[in-house]
């Protein structure tokens, strides 16, 4: 059973929060450290090879959420994961101080990864026992609005400050020798990602601290006897065994891979892809231009494709919906291939290829996330289920990352795109044919 919860607040006081901070070691993990490294002079194929590697926990996260079931609340893992995770983000940016700091980064970012993919699993567990199925899918939007507010507060504000920091710490190189403006570059590029790095560990505490006041808590039954190892080792195969007993469990598991299969080739050249010199068919960004791309342009698009989204699929329901949302969902890659074959100089114009990004991602991602909720998810292990089909949706995004650099290598990056759009077409396919267990209720249909 459930557990009761308290839930006497409104979600919108707790869930624009519980997912900011869902967001934020996702995306600084996934794509600033990729930034962050490539100023700091580590070569092409250690960063892509490392920052898809630490994303692994959130692929594996379905191995340990039944023991957050058992053990403690969902509520305790969620404030435990997010001060403990503002903490070692902290010690990272000491590291970055240290002679073999590359190796001590990757080591402290992947307990980070444990951490947020632990996360990730109790607050999409509170999020669903809290809420019922019509509230789900109206705040579903908020919820995927500050996931990515998150994204765009990191990609977007933090790079941009990053820019500006590193600018201020070089100083004029002008006059020195080429070793000398490189030292002075990489010295100004360790002290401005130093304070990047605290100040995503001061906002991760402090949302560690709101969140222990405001995220609804659970009343556990403190009589009862807390199960043992071999108990708990029993329960996660019962998980397993009641997931692949559902309803078309295979299909779904293809629909969650493919669905974000061509994002997955995208996510890590992105960044490369904007920060490339032109001769390289890149867009040659500095890191406060791709900021401002993201923190101003992106920000507003996003947020309004998120929320549009919520109340879209609440009014027609997800089955309905859930082709559209994939036609959406796949409108940035169409953008990319556009600024990589015409490779505007504009700002305005690359401006308006990422507001074509984000709308489009946040349109459609949300029907993803819905569809895991309301068709995989119900059950007696609800949670773990949910966790088990987000982790096959970041693996599904991991692979094609860890290969997207040899791709874009082998392409270029105008055929690379090309390349990228032929990839959604199993996305297309698989949505809509798509069979749904749980077909949706409508409100006409139950008052009759």
């Amino acid at each position: 059973m459930e557990p009761n919860i308290q839930n006497r607040r409104s979600p919108i006081s707790w869930v624009p929060t519980l997912y900011f901070a869902m967001g934020m070691p996702f995306v600084v993990l996934n794509m600033v450290c990729t930034l962050m490294f490539k100023g700091l002079d580590v070569s092409d194929a250690q960063i892509a090879f490392w920052t898809s590697i630490i994303m692994f926990p959130w692929t594996l996260k379905p191995l340990w959420s039944p023991l957050l079931e058992i053990y403690k609340t969902k509520k305790f893992f969620v404030i435990f994961t997010q001060i403990a995770t503002g903490c070692i983000f902290g010690l990272v940016a000491l590291a970055l101080h240290l002679p073999n700091f590359f190796a001590v980064c990757i080591a402290l970012l992947a307990i980070i990864a444990f951490s947020g993919a632990t996360h990730d699993v109790a607050a999409d567990g509170v999020y669903m026992a809290s809420l019922s199925k019509d509230d789900q899918a109206r705040y579903i939007g908020w919820q995927g609005a500050f996931y990515n507010i998150a994204k765009i507060a990191a990609t977007g504000g933090l790079v941009y400050l990053a820019g500006m920091l590193i600018e201020a710490y070089t100083g004029d190189v002008t006059g020195l020798s080429a070793a000398a403006a490189a030292a002075a570059k990489h010295n100004g590029s360790v002290m401005a990602w130093t304070i990047i790095m605290a100040v995503i560990g001061g906002i991760m505490v402090l949302l560690g601290l709101y969140n222990a006041k405001f995220v609804p808590s659970e009343v556990n039954n403190d009589a009862e006897e807390r199960p043992g190892f071999k108990e708990t080792m029993v329960e996660l195969g019962n998980v397993f065994v009641d997931l692949f007993r559902k309803r078309h469990i295979l299909y779904y598991i293809f629909f969650i891979i493919l669905y974000r299969f061509a994002e997955g080739f995208v996510m890590k050249i992105v960044p490369l892809f904007l920060k490339a010199d032109r001769a390289d068919q890149g867009l040659g960004l500095s890191e406060k231009e791709i900021g401002l791309c993201y923190g101003t342009f992106g920000a507003a698009a996003f947020v309004i494709g998120s929320i549009l989204a919520g109340y879209y699929v609440a009014h027609r329901g997800l089955q309905k919906s859930l082709f559209s949302l994939c036609c959406v969902f796949n409108l940035p890659f169409v953008a990319y291939t556009l600024l990589a074959v015409y490779q505007p100089e504009s700002l305005v114009l690359i401006g308006g290829g990422i507001v074509l990004e984000y709308f489009g991602y946040g349109f459609g991602f949300v029907g993803l996330t819905l569809f895991m909720m309301q068709q995989i998810a119900p059950g007696k292990h609800q949670m773990a289920h949910y966790a088990f089909a987000s982790g096959i949706m970041n693996l599904g995004v991991m692979l094609p990352g860890m290969l997207s650099g040899y791709v874009s290598d082998w392409l270029g990056y105008r055929h690379f795109f090309i390349f990228v759009l032929f990839c959604t077409i199993p996305a297309f396919l698989i949505t809509w044919f798509v069979p749904f267990t749980y077909p949706d209720k409508k409100k006409e249909e139950i008052n009759n």
